[in-house]
């Protein structure tokens, strides 16, 4: 209930502040200004930046000052996320506390697999000495009675493969930080796909054993990307490691399983299994092999499964250890024999009473159609299908400075029926990491002055996500808030015909010049439209105004051919330079 304020005055509003806020979240929260809150914040004598992280009582006393009645939210609020993703069953009753599952994540060369290495290394010299070990994409450890899943595929991108695919497996992410690195862009990235997963993260500063190493400022710098660790007074974890000399593993591990008892994470055993392929191939002596874990249930050796669209009997189940084991209850990882044939990763695998059961289940998963992507075009009607109730962003720039206020301009489009979330930003190119968080997060990308990465641009059209491209603000944020009352004008996308790279300029006639090009993809037409990439630069847009091979003029030249290529209104060609050929096609 609101407070209730002196005669005259208004009531003060009731609002739940987390333990941990950036001084822009808080702004979004107490719908203001990031300048307002700042100039609440130097009265309280702390001195802040719009990306800095403030403690609760900090950010209360600004709600306070605002004309609000702040309260601490509920640990309940703040672990809902991901607890929305544990498998749903009917009947509750038979529940039990199940192992959690922990994926790693982080920088490139900062320790990941070092990590996941040691930890295995570890759990193996002190249960089954002299074991040998089988990959099978995961593995399990105990520690003191209790066991860990860890996914064998450390990375953010294998994460979110996974995810794009309907399989949400991990419970809990370690980031892996150097202490002689620090945080760096795919640190950044991994943060924010592990957010928009919902899981929580538990930091490990990995390198300490180094000279140059320096915990501190990697705290800081995870402070100003959001990651408050607890000592700091916030309620990240946070362990200092060296995988190369094996110190930190079990402080990690512990605090790994504190998490995990703070989650509550449960399935029940009793029921028929359902689980998510985790890695799948082709054994020469054993036929199709898939390596499986068990979300909730209890798969034993001779059920009937359903695993996307193959299906089979279980003739016979392995262990990370390669040992054959007749039953895999809920977060065991098991490599099963017996399927029809290969199914992908992210597969969920069901079982089933027979085969008559298996093969309507596949009927119906191939009849199914796969979930409407989400499109400026289509936003409209989803909103009012209410099957959107969040635009999920992936916005890119060409540089830093330009992302805050177009993040600003965009999340203060938010209505009733939709809020408007930039999951991810960043600036550089549009990647294949970009679009396969599109896909999981079922969002779209948005670039301002960015290109995109010729694989970006496939993926994004094979699996239906908009990417949109701007160079005005206005025009971006205008887009954007017609899409939301549903008043966008119809669209035209752009579809990429082929790529070539200069190899040599000649001089045609006294001052034209044209380009010796190989096309390394699809095709060139004569009369199409192009841009001139010089690295990450665009010098020229046009169209082609003349192709010949040899001394021939022609229409088109195929991929793997060399021909001259003739722009308008261009000459400036260098060797090197990557030339696109585009069309545009109406999209609505």
């Amino acid at each position: 209930m609101a407070q209730k304020s002196k005669a005259g005055e208004p009531e003060a509003k009731l609002i739940e502040i987390p333990h941990s806020i950036a001084v822009r979240n808080l702004a979004d929260l107490l719908q203001t200004s990031a300048v307002a809150v700042i100039k609440q914040l130097m009265r309280n004598g702390i001195f802040a930046n719009i990306n800095q992280v403030i403690d609760y009582e900090a950010a209360a006393a600004v709600a306070v000052n605002l004309g609000y009645e702040a309260h601490p939210e509920p640990r309940a609020a703040r672990a809902g996320e991901s607890k929305r993703y544990q498998p749903q069953e009917e009947d509750v009753s038979g529940l039990k506390l199940r192992p959690p599952v922990v994926t790693i994540m982080g920088h490139v060369n900062h320790g990941k697999t070092r990590l996941l290495d040691a930890i295995r290394q570890t759990n193996v010299m002190a249960t089954e000495a002299g074991g040998i070990t089988q990959h099978i994409g995961a593995y399990q450890v105990e520690v003191n009675g209790q066991k860990i899943t860890f996914l064998d595929t450390p990375g953010h991108e294998a994460f979110t493969v996974m995810r794009a695919r309907g399989a949400q497996v991990t419970d809990i992410t370690v980031l892996v930080v150097a202490a002689d690195d620090g945080v760096m862009p795919q640190t950044l990235e991994a943060i924010d796909h592990a957010r928009a997963a919902g899981v929580p993260i538990v930091v490990a500063i990995n390198k300490i054993d180094k000279p140059e190493a320096n915990p501190d400022t990697v705290k800081q710098q995870l402070a100003d990307a959001g990651l408050v660790i607890e000592e700091w007074g916030g309620d990240v974890v946070s362990v200092a490691i060296s995988a190369k000399e094996k110190k930190g593993i079990s402080e990690l591990l512990d605090n790994l399983l504190v998490v995990a008892e703070m989650e509550e994470l449960k399935a029940d055993p009793s029921r028929p299994a359902v689980g998510v392929v985790i890695e799948a191939e082709m054994d020469k002596s054993r036929g199709p092999m898939a390596t499986v874990l068990i979300q909730t249930g209890t798969l034993k050796v001779g059920d009937t499964v359903v695993v996307g669209s193959t299906w089979g009997r279980v003739r016979a189940m392995f262990n990370d250890m390669g040992k054959r084991v007749r039953k895999a209850e809920p977060s065991l990882p098991v490599a099963i024999m017996g399927l029809d044939s290969l199914p992908q990763v992210g597969d969920t695998l069901t079982a089933v009473a027979g085969e008559h059961q298996a093969r309507a289940l596949i009927q119906k998963h191939q009849q199914e159609m796969a979930p409407k992507a989400v499109s400026l075009d289509n936003l409209f009607d989803q909103i009012s299908a209410g099957q959107v109730k969040e635009l999920n962003v992936i916005l890119k720039a060409d540089v830093q400075g330009s992302i805050e206020p177009i993040r600003s301009s965009l999340e203060r489009l938010a209505t009733e029926q939709v809020q408007v979330r930039i999951i991810h930003s960043g600036s550089g190119n549009i990647t294949e990491s970009d679009v396969m968080l599109a896909i999981a997060s079922k969002g779209l990308i948005i670039g301002f002055g960015a290109g995109d990465e010729a694989g970006a641009r496939r993926l994004a059209d094979v699996e239906g996500i908009d990417i949109r491209s701007y160079d005005v603000i206005y025009n971006l944020v205008d887009d954007v808030e017609k899409a939301l009352k549903g008043m966008l004008e119809p669209t035209y996308e752009e579809v990429i015909e082929g790529r070539a790279e200069v190899k040599e300029v000649f001089s045609s006639g006294k001052k034209r010049k044209i380009a010796g090009v190989a096309v390394s993809e699809g095709k060139v037409s004569r009369g199409a439209s192009l841009r001139v990439r010089r690295g990450e630069q665009v010098v020229a847009e046009s169209v082609v105004a003349s192709l010949r091979r040899f001394k021939d003029d022609v229409k088109e030249v195929a991929s793997g051919y060399e021909c001259g290529v003739g722009i308008k209104d261009f000459e400036e060609f260098e060797v090197g330079d990557i030339l696109e050929f585009f069309r545009k096609e109406r999209t609505s």
